[in-house]
């Protein structure tokens, strides 16, 4: 296991997200997922619109050293909105550490998750229970996921 710390997003890592986010899609969900879903979930992501998000909700990133390693945000509804881990640092506990505090910082008895085919085990190890399968339109590209939910009390 490696050592890292978990920090409250800051704007100045925002760039280095972006990287993780794309990277991690195309290679950690490349076995659940064609070349053309990844590109158009990884496709048109605004800067300004993702770094309003993730002031507005409670957003952690986990690092080594000064690298992002990890991030995950979470609104003050429950909706855990993203989570996702660098490629090279994939079951070290980063992303069990970042799910913990993201829902610990809230206090609505139910916490949902929108989880791709990658993450839907991980979802269900950590007590979510499968709501229903869905699929989602990005750039005019079909993609499978699960809404997923977890009650607190």
């Amino acid at each position: 296991m490696i050592s890292f710390c978990v920090e409250k997003y800051s704007p100045s890592d925002l760039k280095a997200i972006m990287l993780l986010f794309y990277d991690t899609v195309h290679s950690i969900n490349a076995k659940d997922y064609t070349q053309e879903q990844l590109t158009a979930w990884t496709s048109n992501i605004d800067k300004a619109i993702w770094n309003k998000s993730f002031l507005d909700n409670y957003t952690y990133v986990a690092k080594v050293g000064n690298i992002v390693v990890g991030f995950g945000d979470i609104e003050k509804t429950g909706y855990l909105n993203r989570l996702f881990v660098h490629k090279d640092y994939q079951r070290q506990g980063i992303a069990t550490a970042l799910c913990n505090i993201l829902e610990s910082v809230i206090t609505v008895d139910t916490i949902y998750v929108h989880a791709s085919i990658s993450a839907k085990d991980f979802f269900i190890k950590r007590g979510y229970k499968l709501i229903q399968e869905q699929v989602v339109v990005k750039a005019n590209v079909v993609l499978k996921n699960y809404i997923m939910a977890k009650n607190r009390h």
